[in-house]
């Protein structure tokens, strides 16, 4: 274990399949070494050290605490409150994946089954409302698999641009369009299946037409009730105050998860002037994104906060008899 200096009381725990970046691990792990017993005693530690930690988290783009006492809900939910960001609902974003909530702050990852993989994308990019900072808490890991993998976006785009500057270049310019399919009623049964009603947060047609046509959007009813909704353009890379450039979109999640979209990406993703996005450069993104992923094996009682411009994250699949539960909150955006 090593601290970052000498009078911090921050220490940080090296394990062998960390990734560095910059002289730097990823992700960094906070270690419990001043012996907090308590959640107010966490939440003390946070504020007594919150400039290290978000300095940390600003270079690293993902922390883990590892040891702490943190084991519901409701201690999480202090805790994530404890650095004193701006709360951003699950009802108050535009995501259709489904969720339960907790508590107003709390709720869960995702609801999808779970054998079905949750691929790379950094949170709510696919909408015009993102958020900043993304809070897991691990309730209870799966007995098998279940992994969080976390790949650094700057990373990833600083591959791309050395391989395929033409297409890098594209993304950076053009932007991107996402076309999503908003069910007339909420599916549990699938990983995309809250309704357009819960998503817009609406209750008639009307209502639902005003909002899309304030945030920009275009649309399609369809013979089913269901709505067909096409984004603005919406950038594929941000740039971050050092400078770095990410690929901060949904595209990989896109394109390897959401249903007839490998077949077809046109059919949900192109360019933001509405050309296609060479489906041979989806398929190198993906490959490359694997480059700069780690795996996140979830402990009882881990939180991990990740930076979401700089962070991309997803889901492995698991398995086992006992329910793998991840809880989220999440940061309301600073830019």
């Amino acid at each position: 274990m090593k601290s970052v200096n000498e009078t911090s009381s921050v220490e940080y725990a090296n394990i062998a399949t960390q990734h560095t970046y910059n002289g730097e691990e990823f992700p960094a792990i906070v270690v419990n070494s001043t012996g907090c017993k308590t959640v107010a005693d966490t939440v003390e530690f946070v504020r007594a050290n919150q400039a290290e930690l978000e300095a940390k988290l600003a270079d690293t783009g993902s922390l883990l605490f590892r040891g702490f006492p943190l084991d519901s809900a409701e201690a999480f939910d202090v805790f994530s409150a404890g650095f004193g960001y701006p709360n951003f609902t699950y009802q108050e974003s535009l995501s259709n994946a489904v969720r339960i909530n907790f508590t107003e702050r709390v709720f869960t990852a995702n609801e999808a089954p779970k054998d079905i993989e949750i691929f790379l994308h950094h949170e709510m990019a696919q909408t015009p409302i993102s958020p900043s900072k993304v809070f897991f808490f691990c309730q209870s890991a799966a007995d098998e698999g279940g992994a969080t993998p976390l790949c650094r976006s700057d990373k990833l785009f600083e591959a791309l641009k050395a391989e395929d500057p033409s297409l890098a270049n594209d993304f950076k310019e053009k932007g991107l369009k996402y076309t999503t399919a908003m069910p007339a009623a909420d599916d549990a049964n699938s990983g995309q299946g809250r309704s357009w009603k819960s998503t817009l947060s609406v209750e008639t047609v009307e209502e639902a037409e005003t909002k899309l046509s304030e945030l920009g959007y275009s649309w399609e009813w369809l013979d089913d009730g269901s709505l067909k909704a096409i984004t603005p353009v919406l950038p594929a890379v941000v740039e971050l105050g050092d400078g770095a450039e990410v690929f901060y979109n949904q595209l990989i999640a896109a394109y390897k998860g959401w249903k007839g979209v490998k077949e077809n990406p046109s059919s949900a993703i192109t360019f933001g002037d509405g050309t296609p996005i060479p489906k041979e450069g989806l398929e190198r993104i993906s490959e490359l994104a694997e480059t700069f992923t780690f795996d996140l094996e979830w402990q009882d009682g881990d939180v991990a906060i990740v930076d979401n411009y700089r962070t991309m994250h997803g889901r492995r699949p698991y398995g086992g008899d006992r329910k793998r539960v991840v809880l989220v909150a999440l940061v309301a955006s600073d830019r």
